[in-house]
């Protein structure tokens, strides 16, 4: 039997038109005719021995085979992008000093390391997890190079920055269990004279967030106040993981988007609880200078491509 050999640049077609959310897309994307990156799909199906693809309403969706091979695609790409990137920077030299906010350190700061680490031996990073506002000042004071952070506001800043997303705020609880402690539920249900989908009540929604200053915690009370939802802070701390346990402990609701949730907490119903819609934030990566070094902007590259595999497709 005669091994398979899988063409990169056909993977690359494949993999950008999932990203994208489509071919027609990724055609256009990649400087291809729609009929050309379509033989490529009808190629990689031949050599897989198996269905890619099934059709889903107008669109097309992954098998579970389909599902296995986009994750070796990703790999293999990655892969060569590695070797490319370790020819052409072989001898790359310097210092990245890079600002995370927490959601993205678990998410994001090993894959990207690694990799570039890899790639270029010779350049050390060193890397700081800090709140926006504090990344946002060590780059105007030149103590960072990159930082990649949330945008509360409606446009990015001033400041050199690219807008890499815009994801959905929403009410997060326990995975299991309910997604608030019993008493509330208990007292919201005897003032209401309801069950828990009532839409308004006396009872405080307890709020698990973070220490102020947090323009987060502006945007959720003042959401609330709003929509007439009394509330109360039932839980505040400076670490994010701090609120991911208040959370899944059911000490009260935390708000965040879905990137970078881990296992034990989920995003709930909103309409199950009666609570209001909340708004999308900005994720932005901000760089000191416009035109950086090349081991700064190697490290951007890294950086924004790993956001965009976690981000679903249309977010961008």
């Amino acid at each position: 039997m005669s091994q398979v050999m899988f063409d990169l640049d056909v993977l690359r077609s494949f993999s950008t038109g999932i990203a994208l959310g489509s071919y027609a897309r990724a055609a256009d994307r990649l400087g291809r005719s729609t009929s050309a990156v379509s033989a490529q799909l009808k190629k990689l199906e031949a050599q897989a021995g198996t269905v890619l693809f099934r059709k889903a309403g107008r669109g097309l969706e992954l098998t579970d085979a389909g599902e296995t091979l986009l994750a070796y695609a990703h790999r293999m790409l990655e892969l060569n992008e590695e070797a490319s990137a370790a020819m052409r920077g072989a001898d790359l030299e310097g210092w990245v000093r890079l600002g995370l906010q927490e959601d993205f350190g678990e998410t994001l700061l090993p894959a990207v390391l690694g990799r570039f680490a890899r790639a270029h031996p010779k350049v050390r990073i060193e890397a700081c997890v800090a709140r926006s506002a504090e990344l946002r000042e060590r780059l105007e004071i030149g103590k960072l190079d990159l930082a990649l952070a949330w945008d509360a506001g409606d446009h990015p800043p001033s400041m050199h920055a690219e807008r890499v997303a815009r994801l959905p705020l929403q009410w997060i609880g326990p995975a299991s269990g309910d997604v608030l402690d019993a008493a509330w539920w208990k007292e919201r249900e005897r003032r209401e004279g309801g069950g828990r989908g009532a839409r308004k009540s006396k009872e405080p929604l307890p709020l698990v967030l973070l220490d102020a200053p947090c323009p987060l915690r502006e945007i959720v009370t003042k959401t609330l106040d709003r929509a007439g939802v009394p509330w109360r802070h039932a839980f505040t701390s400076a670490s994010l993981a701090a609120l991911w346990a208040a959370s899944s402990a059911g000490l009260g609701l935390t708000v965040r988007t879905p990137f970078g949730l881990p296992s034990h907490v989920r995003a709930i119903d909103r309409t199950a609880v009666g609570l209001p819609a909340l708004p999308q934030m900005s994720m932005s990566l901000y760089r000191a200078q416009a035109s950086a070094e090349a081991p700064v902007g190697r490290l951007a590259t890294l950086l924004l491509e790993a956001v965009r595999r976690h981000v679903q497709p249309g977010t961008s």
